[in-house]
């Protein structure tokens, strides 16, 4: 069997599953649970956050024959037809690449025909803001009175894009970054469950460089299980892979910095260069040690 990505493998199946979207979660859970469903749905935040999996989840919980307390049972007839993509009561469109008014009038064609299986026929559209204003004005009518059978979720990581005709016709759900000690957590489960250990210090570098992507984060793990040796992740191992600087070099660059070392600080950029280290990482890596620094003088 092919290898499959850890983002994959993790992806959540039940609301209890998605990490740090409390509130969404919490209002959408009621809104299947009361049978309130919503005929569109805006999904924005910043990339690796759970949008798609969060509206890959929805169409799941709406269409289930066997739901338990909002969540989709993944055993029933719909529940798994979705999951395989053997149904066309699920559709999902790309439109960063389908961004055409020909695109959605296509899509639109398929509006007038019930779901074969649940009670949902669901319209995904990620990267919403890339379709074209033809596009957008093709999609405005039946977004604002679709048939009752219909649900479309839009996802974007640029809102402000979007017209504000779209934005007055759906329910707009904000998703945040994900807080570090979480994706910790979760990818402590993902190496328990490989029969692999990872120090706490190299899990917070991932972590800060996944910048509350659950996604960029475990695909980085990804990389950090193929190279590690005897079963464990080490700090030094993570931080050479992300080319990221360590603790002792930021000090000592810091202190160059403070004593106005010219010479010291060409020094410590020249070793940096040379050793194969990313500048930009590295900047990223100044920044939140100075902010470090500045909390600790303050506190």
């Amino acid at each position: 069997m092919a290898y499959q990505a850890l983002y994959r493998k993790w992806r959540p199946q039940t609301f209890e599953q998605v990490l740090g979207q409390t509130a969404t979660v919490k209002t959408l859970r009621r809104q299947i649970q009361a049978g309130r469903v919503a005929h569109a749905y805006l999904f924005c935040g910043c990339r690796g956050t759970g949008k798609t999996t969060m509206a890959k989840l929805m169409s799941r919980a709406i269409n289930c024959l066997n739901p338990h307390d909002g969540d989709p049972c993944g055993q029933c007839e719909a529940c798994r037809a979705i999951m395989t993509e053997s149904t066309m009561d699920v559709l999902e469109l790309d439109a960063a690449s389908n961004n055409s008014v020909d695109n959605i009038r296509e899509l639109l064609e398929q509006v007038r025909y019930p779901a074969q299986i649940g009670k949902y026929k669901v319209y995904i559209i990620d990267e919403v803001h890339m379709l074209s204003t033809a596009a957008f004005n093709a999609l405005l009518k039946t977004l604002e009175e679709p048939p009752g059978h219909v649900v479309f979720i839009l996802a974007t990581t640029e809102p402000q894009k979007l017209p504000a005709t779209i934005l007055s016709r759906v329910q707009r759900y904000d998703f945040g970054r994900i807080p570090s000690s979480l994706m910790v957590s979760r990818m402590r489960e993902a190496l328990a469950d490989m029969g692999m250990e990872a120090e706490d210090e190299a899990l917070q570098l991932v972590a800060r460089s996944a910048e509350g992507a659950m996604r960029d984060a475990f695909s980085i793990l990804d990389m950090c299980v193929a190279g590690a040796e005897d079963g464990k992740i080490t700090a030094a191992q993570t931080r050479e892979m992300l080319g990221a600087s360590d603790k002792e070099f930021l000090f000592d660059f810091f202190t160059m910095l403070a004593n106005r070392d010219e010479c010291g600080v060409m020094s410590k950029i020249d070793d940096l260069m040379r050793s194969g280290r990313e500048p930009q990482v590295f900047l990223k890596e100044l920044s939140a040690h100075a902010r470090a620094l500045l909390t600790v003088k303050a506190v």
